[in-house]
């Protein structure tokens, strides 16, 4: 079901000021948000509770919640959504646009704005449904991604595309870089979108249920680097889980993240996967499925990030020969 795909616009009148109501949480709304402040009047904003962090349980507010405090914004923060569903529909929303605000949103909530809902997506839709697109465009060797504006609907991400903009993935892209390039890209499509919403003239196309792909929520498991993988697929591993929430593997019995490496032509036929191979200028080689990879930034347990060489020089023993797990 596509929410509102039945609905009439010539039956709806919207003001000259429509009431938008804004739902999001972490940094990669935070430009989205500024920037649709600035052409529109956000009537309110909903966003995750606030939640203690670090070793001292300090509170921090949302990203999303710091803008709206800023611009004496009416802020919402449920600890589930429907806990909120009789005051979003008394603000009686014309729009309602979200930006991974981090809840699935009931059909009681799609159904309360005279515009629908629609969505800020990171990728181009309908490659890379789920929580964590960006992450995975990069881990699974996309050459491009983008973002999409589209409608929402119960299903996930499954909503009729509205419009879409794409980005190359550069080679020495991270999770990182391509977090601010694709929230930046976000901020500028929806604010080049809105207009055509608003005015009922917006393109409304149906996903090809045929190239669906999902870019699910980072697990654990996804963190761990197996070396009997391409050091291709290692490197993009570790380019997408930086810097949040990191790649990983173990030396005697301790984690060591991985931060930064890079392939080497090296082949080392009679060694293991996982096996410490060389030490270089810059770091230490592994041997992986169909070659080297070399690990130049890295951070050992229990301390902060730092250069490989550094861990090699303070390291109490040789380092060639031991194998990663």
């Amino acid at each position: 079901m596509n929410v509102g795909e039945d609905m009439n616009f010539e039956d709806i009148v919207i003001k000259k000021d429509p009431i938008i109501i804004f739902m999001g949480t972490p940094e990669f709304s935070r430009p989205v948000l500024e920037g649709l402040i600035n052409k529109y009047k956000v009537r309110a904003v909903v966003t995750q509770p606030d939640k203690p962090v670090g070793r001292k349980g300090e509170v921090r507010f949302s990203p999303i919640k710091e803008v709206a405090l800023k611009n004496n914004i009416l802020c919402l923060q449920p600890e589930k959504i429907s806990e909120s569903l009789q005051e979003i529909n008394e603000l009686e929303p014309d729009l309602i646009i979200t930006c991974a605000y981090g809840q699935i949103l009931p059909l009681e909530l799609l159904l309360i704005p005279k515009l629908g809902c629609i969505n800020v997506h990171a990728s181009l839709l309908p490659k890379l449904r789920g929580g964590a697109p960006i992450h995975h465009a990069i881990i699974d060797g996309y050459s491009e991604t983008g973002v999409t504006i589209m409608y929402m609907a119960e299903g996930m991400d499954s909503g009729d595309i509205i419009s879409q903009r794409k980005v190359l993935i550069d080679d020495n892209d991270t999770a990182s870089t391509l977090h601010d390039k694709l929230s930046i890209l976000g901020r500028d499509l929806l604010l080049d979108t809105l207009p055509s919403i608003l005015d009922g003239t917006n393109d409304r196309i149906a996903q090809e249920e045929s190239e669906v792909t999902y870019g699910f929520n980072i697990s654990r498991e996804d963190e761990k680097i197996d070396f009997t993988k391409t050091g291709k697929m290692i490197v993009n591993q570790v380019r997408g889980l930086n810097s949040w929430p990191g790649a990983y593997t173990t030396l005697e019995g301790k984690i060591i993240k991985i931060w930064q490496c890079y392939r080497t032509s090296e082949i080392y036929d009679q060694k293991l996967p996982g096996e410490i191979t060389k030490i270089y200028s810059d770091g230490f080689g592994v041997k992986v499925g169909n070659g080297e990879v070399v690990f130049t930034v890295i951070q050992p347990e229990g301390k902060k990030k730092m250069r490989a060489t550094d861990f090699i020089n303070g390291y109490h023993d040789n380092l060639v020969g031991k194998i990663l797990m």
